[in-house]
């Protein structure tokens, strides 16, 4: 890819026109999931009877579709023909009401890995078995995108269901056990049967009832990251921030060495979030995460 077709790319992104006749978007579809909460999901594509590839992407911990810059970003995917879908966890705290931020804490304090994992799956299922999208996307061109713990999960759904043919993890964490605590801190959570963690936007005190480490302990073999990626055989691009303070970027470097397949895109000086925040009010999305789109399409659309 030369410099001059980034730099066209690039003003693609900046200019997104608002609206657009031919752009089908329909956001917060109240798909069915296997834990007895709705999971929201929006659709937006280029409505043309085209097949196009499919891309799902997940967030991260403390995150929702509709965070920071990701409206954004689904304009810009589906402006490059991508058939794009993005959805809320069924309980990451959001309500069909309220899908923004977290009123919903007991859903938050209940979830865990195998939850979002069945989460991933049914949306998947959803959009493949929907009639009312057929013709719009190729059913085997699946691509999966996850931020951050999205990224982590989206790397153990692609080595489990064989219909993904391409993965992308962004600031994606590489091993969900070293991210529980250990010693006193473990016990007095295994005491109390609850620890609680502030976000700093919302102020919120926000619950992790201890069934989140007793579910991963009981599932550990499945929720190992290494062990996903060690066996994929489809295109893996793993994009990382070489500043980033919440996953550091040994993280996506083990990524890289667990899967000598997969290519790691490095991104200098760019923070966890790639320059994005909530709420965004720009009218352009931040330098850092244009350069993260602009390598996920064109690794879409040449790997």
């Amino acid at each position: 890819m030369n410099f001059l077709t980034f730099t066209h790319l690039l003003k693609k992104i900046k200019t997104i026109p608002t609206h657009n006749t031919t752009m089908q978007e329909i956001k917060n579809i109240q798909v069915p999931g296997k834990h007895h909460k709705p999971i929201l999901t929006d659709v937006i594509y280029k409505k043309n009877n085209q097949k196009k590839p499919l891309v799902i992407f997940c967030h991260g911990y403390k995150g929702y579709k509709d965070w920071g810059v990701f409206n954004k970003m689904t304009s810009t995917l589906a402006e490059e023909a991508l058939f794009f879908v993005k959805f809320n966890f069924s309980h990451n705290g959001g309500t069909p009401e309220q899908p923004i931020d977290f009123p919903d804490l007991e859903a938050f304090g209940q979830n865990n890995y195998t939850i979002e994992l069945d989460d991933l799956e049914s949306v998947i299922t959803y959009v493949l078995s929907n009639r009312s999208f057929e013709g719009e996307f190729n059913p085997e061109d699946i691509t999966l995108i996850g931020h951050s713990r999205g990224g982590g999960l989206v790397s153990l759904k692609a080595a489990e269901n064989k219909k993904i043919t391409r993965l992308i993890s962004w600031a994606g964490v590489a091993d969900f056990g070293a991210r529980f605590p250990t010693g006193e801190i473990l016990e007095k959570w295994k005491k109390e049967g609850v620890a609680h963690i502030e976000n700093a936007r919302t102020q919120q005190q926000m619950p992790h009832y201890i069934q989140f480490y007793e579910n991963f302990k009981a599932n550990e073999e499945r929720l190992t990251i290494r062990k996903a990626v060690s066996t994929l055989k489809i295109p893996h691009l793993i994009v990382h921030g070489t500043k980033d303070t919440s996953v550091e970027l040994k993280e996506g470097e083990y990524l890289h060495q667990w899967n000598a397949n997969s290519e790691l895109f490095l991104i200098d000086g760019a923070d966890h979030t790639f320059g994005a925040k909530q709420p965004w009010t720009e009218e352009e999305l931040p330098k850092d995460f244009q350069k993260v789109l602009f390598k996920t399409i064109d690794f879409i659309k040449t790997s």
